[in-house]
């Protein structure tokens, strides 16, 4: 299996896939290293989640430059996102305890309660777009709930996933707490249907997504799915234009564009619209280009040229059903200019389909009728952003959204402290914050009754 640096086409890394009988005796391990782990207390797990994070901070650049080489992101975003992978870390250090703790209620009982209970080894299958921390949002309420990680991460970042198997063993976790598993997709559903993996998790598309909640269902087997979204991004006449346009280019560019939440629908209303792309399109012009590994770079290159060629298609058929590019368009093998498309109808592929990579069109609206039917005529459900001085106009749309996230003046972001998920074909389930480190556990009733 061969990493492949999409800004020169060089290999960066090989790993051999692991074969079958690897595979059944990683997960041996893992089991086995369960029957242990579970019995550690909070202090234990805190302890070494905290050091987990140090180890990040420490040797940031170190990580961060694996991501840059295997998937090109900006090397000053891939710290930055190493820097996340730590706050997610002492965030559970510090409150897994709390978020687990029993639950008294009040019944007819002597005592009852709720308990929240590890399940055992848990899969995770993991994209490339943010590789460690698509990853640590997952591994370490995992871990910090007495479960253990076994990783199946996506083919072009496998040292990535290699290197985070070492982030925790540098921590001192023990051996076997969470393993990177080198292996291609077709090997998946095996995995999920040895025994001794009690849940699977994934975040990915729709088809990655069907296929292994189908799977885990024949199994009887828990899943949580993110599979990605068509977030927009609804500008009222009242924003505040110059933060509002700083924080939807940020919405739609960051990471070259290649993000779940990314702002990929701009919908502006009609009587400022004029005004706002203007300054919208000579924001973008300025968002620099070039090598990922330079710090001033803000736009990289797509992860692979297929990819980009994927994205040239969407644009394309966009342009020829009548939609104008106003900026960017050009596509040079993985690296594709920033990209600004006026007129996007709603049967356009730019508005019914995901975008991932640095494109984004415009849709006008004229009243807050049209903008949530604008936002909800997406299959997808993941987030939606509203600019708006006026907060109770806000407060009033936000329950007619459909999407799981609603954020108001700022991008849609996940946060440790707040559940992170979508609705429709963006998938179910949580995670992160107390509701995400219980989609893991048994949640057991206990009744105590006394003669």
């Amino acid at each position: 299996m061969k990493s492949i640096n999409p800004y020169n086409q060089e290999v960066v890394y090989e790993i051999d896939e692991l074969t079958e009988e690897q595979i059944n005796q990683a997960i041996d391990k893992a089991d086995d290293r369960f029957l242990s782990w579970r019995k550690t207390s909070f202090s234990e797990r805190s302890k070494l989640m905290y050091a987990a994070a140090t180890e990040l901070k420490k040797n940031k650049k170190e990580y961060a430059e694996a991501m840059t080489l295997e998937m090109g992101k900006p090397i000053s975003q891939a710290i930055a996102e190493i820097e996340k992978c730590a706050w997610v870390c002492e965030y559970y250090a510090e409150n897994a305890e709390k978020h687990l703790s029993d639950r008294n209620i009040e019944t007819d009982a002597e005592l009852s309660y709720v308990s929240y209970e590890p399940i055992g080894v848990v899969l995770a299958v993991m994209p490339w777009n943010y590789p460690y921390w698509q990853v640590f949002r997952f591994a370490v309420p995992a871990l910090m709930a007495g479960n253990i990680g076994i990783l199946k991460h996506a083919s072009n970042v496998m040292h990535c996933g290699e290197k985070i198997q070492q982030i925790f063993e540098r921590a001192g976790f023990p051996e076997g707490c969470f393993q990177h598993l080198p292996i291609n997709s077709d090997k998946v559903e095996g995995v999920i249907k040895n025994k001794k993996v009690k849940a699977v998790t994934l975040t990915g598309s729709k088809p990655a997504g069907s296929a292994v909640a189908s799977t885990a269902g024949s199994e009887i087997k828990k899943t949580v799915l993110e599979l990605g979204g068509s977030n927009a991004l609804v500008v009222f006449p009242d924003c505040n234009m110059e933060k509002t346009i700083k924080t939807t280019v940020q919405a739609r560019f960051q990471n070259t564009g290649q993000s779940c939440i990314a702002g990929k629908r701009l919908l502006i209303h009609q009587s400022v619209v004029e005004e706002f792309k203007d300054k919208y399109v000579s924001a973008v012009r300025r968002l620099k280009s070039g090598d990922p590994m330079d710090k001033n770079t803000y736009i990289g290159t797509v992860a692979r040229e297929d990819l980009a060629k994927d994205l040239e298609d969407q644009l394309q058929k966009s342009v020829d059903a009548g939609a104008k590019i106003l900026t960017g368009g050009k596509r040079d093998k993985a690296y594709f200019e920033p990209t600004v498309v006026d007129g996007v109808t709603t049967d356009m592929t730019l508005f019914h389909e995901e975008t991932f990579g640095p494109v984004i069109g415009i849709t006008t609206f004229e009243t807050e009728e049209e903008a949530v039917k604008l936002v909800n005529a997406s299959d997808f459900g993941l987030g939606v952003s509203v600019f708006t001085e006026d907060l109770d106009r806000a407060k009033k749309l936000i329950p007619k959204f459909d999407d799981g996230a609603v954020f108001i003046n700022e991008l849609v972001k996940s946060d440790p402290r707040l559940p992170f998920g979508g609705t429709k074909i963006s998938g179910y389930g949580r995670e992160l914050s107390e509701d995400g480190i219980r989609e893991f556990v048994n949640i057991k009733t206990v009744y105590i009754h006394k003669y």
